[in-house]
């Protein structure tokens, strides 16, 4: 008897450590790829790439420059917001292949709560009234332009239209970015679902900073240093 209940113990055992295991890996940092070519040039189709949880998991602040995954707005998504059934959160917390997930994004942040943003089509991203220095990690320049909140929108993953700030009620009011929200783009500018079109993100949202890419080739990524403060 004794030894049956040892079997049956052990056989308990081992995948409850393992469930643990991995959901304590990931509290602190989790493997991505890339399904897209949104951040081209800085990443291809197919990379693979570290993604650092400890500074979103204690809440310290992003920096201007940082490539960050996160959750996309419901409205990108077609109205679909994070599930919270038993699957779905074992999904996020273990990654384990065979269950469900919810897709997430990969994107450069560009303002911080407090800046105000400006895109001007074929010349760039103007930071509180400052034309950035993007050469070395855009593919190319916009061709779109931003200057009110009400210029933000276009077609969401399932081609719907959105204009997540058509509400706002001063149609001229400036695109500053609200506390506890990020404004992110992709390198590729022209072909990225990001903030101008779906607007701010909710730190609450983010689930971690891209640090290095490991496949096919190893690379730190650093913020660029022009971007800092």
């Amino acid at each position: 008897m004794r030894s049956l209940l040892a079997i049956i113990g052990m056989t308990l055992f081992y995948p409850i450590f393992v469930l643990l295991l991995l959901i304590t890996t990931r509290l602190f940092a989790e493997a991505r790829y890339l399904p897209s070519e949104t951040m081209q040039p800085t990443l291809n189709v197919g990379d693979r790439v570290l993604v650092e949880k400890v500074k979103t998991f204690l809440k310290r602040p992003y920096n201007r420059g940082e490539i960050i995954v996160f959750y996309p707005p419901p409205m990108e998504m077609g109205g679909k917001d994070l599930s919270w059934d038993v699957m779905h959160v074992l999904g996020r917390l273990t990654g384990l292949p065979f269950l469900p997930y919810e897709p997430a994004f990969i994107k450069r942040v560009i303002g911080l709560p407090g800046d105000n943003i400006r895109i001007v089509s074929g010349q760039g991203v103007f930071l509180n009234g400052k034309r950035l220095e993007e050469t070395s990690y855009i593919k190319e320049q916009p061709h779109y332009s931003l200057t009110t909140f009400q210029d933000i929108g276009g077609r969401s993953i399932d081609g719907s239209i959105i204009q997540p700030y058509r509400n706002l009620s001063n149609e001229q009011k400036l695109i500053v970015v609200p506390p506890g929200q990020l404004f992110v783009l992709g390198d590729n500018r022209n072909n990225s679902e990001d903030s101008h079109v779906f607007g701010m993100v909710s730190e609450e949202r983010v689930i971690g900073c891209v640090t290095m890419k490991f496949w096919p080739v190893l690379r730190i990524i650093d913020p660029p240093t022009d971007h800092a403060g």
